[in-house]
């Protein structure tokens, strides 16, 4: 009995394992049938269809928002910051105060420019008295009295009536006045250049002092326009240097803009600057606002064309209103320069249409009783924008296409 039990067992695990192979055989001829038989089904994935909406035909020109006033603060004194009264994203007033430098060494300097200025004012008192001084001697108001006494001396003499050293002591006299005269006369020219010199170091020191005066009025920093403050670039306690001194090196301390008018400077290729003028309506796309376009207009053509890798562009600023201030300075933009607009007509992917040798259009639409599940239908095409195509005859709204 135990020979002919295993003898069972091994039948039906024979007839086991004959009965798999033979259902994964059928299973495979069907799989292999299935996948050489051609399908006409469309993957949903191919299919669009034709809707109704706006299009428009456009150039493009990529760019940065730009503030349409934009200027960096420097400061006309060197110091130390010492105070810092508004940061990034404040709105700030013309001639609103800024920022403040520390002020002890521009006040010394005011201080010293006008003791400077004090000991050349007294200089020059004083050589104008020694002018004046010798200016009333080089007119010699006694040598004419004197010359007088020696001409009666000479009468007298002469008559008998005085003795010779009168006489000589008349002429003694008038020679003394003479030379007194003549060295006052000398005095006076060597003391008016004195004045001259002392007036041109009052000068000097006058300009010292408001040279010192205007460094410590510089120190306080203010704002030379209405707008947003873009960038603070300085720290309490951070040195600063002149703009007068370093010119463009110069420390900058904050960047301003006005953003109440933004613009986007951008490029557009040299095939389609001739169809874009001023005044020309834009619409502006940030990559921050996807679904929000902001309108402006074309302000400004640059008449120079820019080479580059063999292609010419020439610049387009397009201009946006911004009271709100969404757009910030810096932001990628795409200013959508409107050639020619549509509104409420039948649209179709680009990506839908095929061209024969001719150029004439057609577009496939599902079709089960046709010959690969599809049909080609031709079609009359409006504008595009490189995405969508106006479809002006041969289809109906939401007809669905294929996709190529």
């Amino acid at each position: 009995m135990n020979t002919n039990g295993k003898n069972g067992r091994k039948r039906r695990r024979r007839i086991i394992i004959i009965v798999s192979i033979v259902v994964v055989l059928i299973g495979g001829g069907y799989a292999v049938m299935a996948s050489m038989s051609p399908s006409n089904e469309i993957p949903e994935s191919k299919l669009a269809t034709v809707e109704r909406g706006d299009l428009a035909r456009s150039v493009v020109a990529t760019g940065k928002i730009q503030p349409l006033a934009k200027v960096d603060v420097k400061s006309k004194a060197s110091g130390i910051v010492k105070q810092l009264f508004v940061d990034y994203s404040d709105f700030v007033k013309h001639g609103q105060v800024l920022a403040e430098l520390d002020k002890e060494e521009l006040q010394a300097r005011v201080r010293e420019a006008q003791a400077t200025l004090q000991a050349a004012q007294a200089a020059l008192e004083a050589a104008q008295a020694t002018y004046e001084r010798n200016k009333v001697e080089a007119e010699g108001p006694d040598v004419p009295f004197l010359k007088s006494g020696l001409e009666r001396a000479q009468g007298l003499f002469k008559d008998g009536l005085i003795s010779k050293s009168v006489l000589e002591d008349a002429d003694k006299a008038y020679q003394l006045g003479l030379n007194r005269q003549l060295t006052a006369q000398r005095n006076t020219a060597v003391s008016r250049a004195e004045v001259t010199r002392a007036k041109a170091q009052v000068a000097q020191a006058q300009a010292a002092l408001e040279r010192a005066e205007e460094d410590l009025r510089n120190s306080t920093i203010s704002s030379p326009i209405d707008g947003l403050v873009l960038s603070r670039d300085v720290q309490v306690g951070d040195a600063v240097s002149s703009i007068l001194v370093l010119g463009s090196q110069a420390t900058l301390i904050f960047t301003l803009g006005d953003v109440s008018d933004v613009y986007v400077l951008g490029k557009v290729d040299e095939a389609d600057i001739g169809k874009v003028f001023l005044g020309q309506p834009a619409r502006i796309v940030v990559e921050s606002f996807k679904d929000k376009k902001f309108e402006g207009k074309v302000t400004k053509i640059s008449p120079f064309g820019k080479e580059k890798d063999n292609v010419t562009t020439f610049e387009v600023r397009a201009s946006i209103r911004n009271p709100g201030g969404e757009l910030k300075s810096n932001m990628s933009a795409n200013a959508e320069i409107i050639l020619e607009e549509k509104k409420g007509v039948l649209i179709v992917p680009e990506a839908s249409i095929v061209y024969d040798k001719d150029r004439n259009a057609s577009i496939e639409i599902p079709d089960a009783k046709a010959e690969k599940g599809r049909k080609k239908v031709p079609v009359k095409l409006g504008i595009s924008n490189g995405v969508k195509t106006e479809l002006l005859s041969g289809l109906n709204e939401k007809q669905k296409v294929i996709l190529q």
